[in-house]
């Protein structure tokens, strides 16, 4: 029989979205810095685990390039903040506290305000998490919980996506810049295949391409040894 007394219904979980932001390409020369971010319905934050997603420096490229569509598929929406060379040189001389991290700050917080999420987990760039943190929320213009930590690509799956779209959308662009300038090497100071690229340029007379980030050490380093000679 029939209990014929009214059900309540039940209250059903509160939505809450979820991002995650990275970076990829702090340390090179040539090329641009990518700092990204995913946004996924806290229901799928057990998916992204399943993929197996990491810190992308932990993953083959083919791998990377494999779950890029997957975590665009179940994501609520995914931003891509790409910083050309000329703006990151512009701020290498500036005042401290205002130089690469406070421009990393900068592009996370404009991420984020694309993404507009309630919860946001960030791997800070700074020393300092919370002054990384501080800086963010000034250039934001909604509330949210933020966490920055050091190593969050490596804690928190939501990140771990952020970073393999960073490093699939950086290592895109660098594809693109070397079909247009020729084969640069990796774009790090380490790299001989990088510095002889380099070396070739200034040898011909020209000015660097805008590829390249002018104030870095290595570049100034190979100009004063031009001059040098």
């Amino acid at each position: 029989m029939k209990d014929p007394r009214p059900r309540r219904c039940q209250p059903s979980e509160p939505r809450m979205v979820v991002a995650g932001v990275d970076d990829a390409g702090r340390g090179p020369v040539i090329g641009p810095l990518a700092v990204a971010g995913v946004a996924v319905d806290s229901s799928v934050l057990r998916s992204l685990s399943d993929l197996g997603v990491k810190d992308s420096k932990k993953l083959s490229p083919g791998i990377r390039e494999a779950l890029y569509p997957k975590i665009v598929e179940l994501a609520e929406a995914v931003e891509v903040v790409l910083v050309p060379p000329a703006e990151i040189d512009r701020v290498i001389g500036g005042v401290k506290y205002r130089r690469l991290n406070y421009l990393e700050a900068v592009k996370a917080a404009s991420v984020l305000e694309a993404l507009r999420p309630d919860v946001a987990y960030i791997d800070a760039s700074d020393v300092n998490p919370e002054r990384f943190a501080q800086q963010i929320r000034e250039k934001l213009s909604f509330p949210l919980k933020l966490v920055c930590e050091h190593k969050a690509d490596a804690r928190y799956p939501v990140v771990s996506a952020a970073s393999i779209v960073a490093k699939v959308s950086r290592d895109r662009a660098v594809a693109r810049l070397r079909r247009k300038y020729g084969d640069f090497g990796s774009g790090y100071p380490s790299d001989p295949h990088t510095g002889m690229f380099l070396k070739n340029w200034m040898k011909r007379g020209s000015s660097l391409p805008p590829i390249v980030r002018k104030k870095w050490k290595t570049v100034k380093r190979l100009s004063q040894t031009r001059l040098g000679d």
